[in-house]
């Protein structure tokens, strides 16, 4: 029988609480790249890549975790389990999508905060949500988006947990309906605002300088908003950059590549050369194998 030995995580020890590291990093990088994982692993990888927060994307769970598109179904158990996963091989700050808070955002923060997550952002579309880059998006009312975030408050346990309030109204109400919701949204007590689906460097600028509180940039791919460098988010006052799914879109095509090889093949040793290797993978779990005698 081969011997056990133990495995070490690569999570290190930390005192302040993972609200309060997610601020920190809004100090230490502008602005501060925050990179989607889907799973415990890819927050190995990202964090020894050296990114300094982490996200969730509710599509992402909807997606990987359950094979299901991100209209809504998933519940907050179903995001509780990937968060739990995620914050227990990673010290890294992690937000949350939360969609639009599962009827009950104070629960939602409370549960998160259990959790580990530092944050999560709330958006102002209906229940029955959509993706922020698709056509099609309702939105419920300012006062009712407020009532969301006012709850979400309430659940607060930790004053350093994150409550960032995501709008959806420049798509379909224009510009200047989405900072006057974004207003509306801060003067609640929103900490961020997370503007979704902007087209171009100027409209960041004007929330930027209509909200005064830190603004976030979904820099996804195939959407709405261009692939914007850091440099050019920067310019216009940007404070965070989200890549809720680079990794997964690029898993998914090297996962149907190997698939379709062994299928067609009848071997993997054509793919062999873009796989990580068994050595790679126990470096980042920090695995230290037994010695041969």
């Amino acid at each position: 029988m081969p011997s056990r030995v133990k495995k070490t995580s690569p999570k290190k020890r930390t005192t302040s609480s993972p609200g309060a590291r997610l601020r920190a990093g809004l100090k230490a990088e502008r602005p501060l790249q925050i990179v989607g994982v889907i799973n415990a692993f890819a927050a190995i990888l990202a964090e020894d890549t050296g990114f300094k927060a982490l996200y969730l994307s509710g599509a992402g769970v909807a997606n990987a975790s359950y094979g299901v598109p991100d209209v809504g179904i998933t519940t907050l158990e179903d995001v509780l389990i990937d968060v739990r996963r995620i914050t227990s091989a990673s010290n890294l700050p992690l937000l949350v999508d939360a969609d639009t808070g599962w009827d009950n955002p104070a629960k939602t923060v409370r549960e998160m905060t259990k959790a580990g997550a530092a944050g999560i952002h709330l958006e102002d579309q209906v229940e029955a949500k959509r993706c922020g880059h698709l056509a099609g998006k309702q939105l419920v009312s300012s006062k009712e988006m407020i009532q969301r975030i006012m709850a979400a408050l309430k659940g607060r346990t930790d004053p350093a947990f994150v409550i960032m309030a995501r709008t959806d109204a420049v798509a379909s109400e224009g510009l200047d309906a989405g900072i006057a919701r974004a207003r509306e949204y801060c003067k609640a007590g929103a900490d961020m605002i997370f503007a979704e689906a902007l087209t171009n460097l100027e409209q960041y600028r004007k929330f930027v300088g209509a909200v005064k509180i830190p603004v976030l940039a979904n820099i996804t791919e195939f959407g709405k908003t261009p692939l914007f460098t850091v440099e050019e988010l920067a310019s216009v006052g940007v404070s965070m950059a989200l890549y809720p799914l680079s990794a997964f879109r690029a898993m998914n095509v090297a996962a149907l590549k190997v698939y379709r090889s062994l299928r067609a093949q009848g071997t993997q040793k054509d793919v062999l050369g873009d796989m990580q290797t068994r050595a790679e993978l126990y470096e980042f779990l920090r695995y230290q194998t037994p010695k041969t005698r």
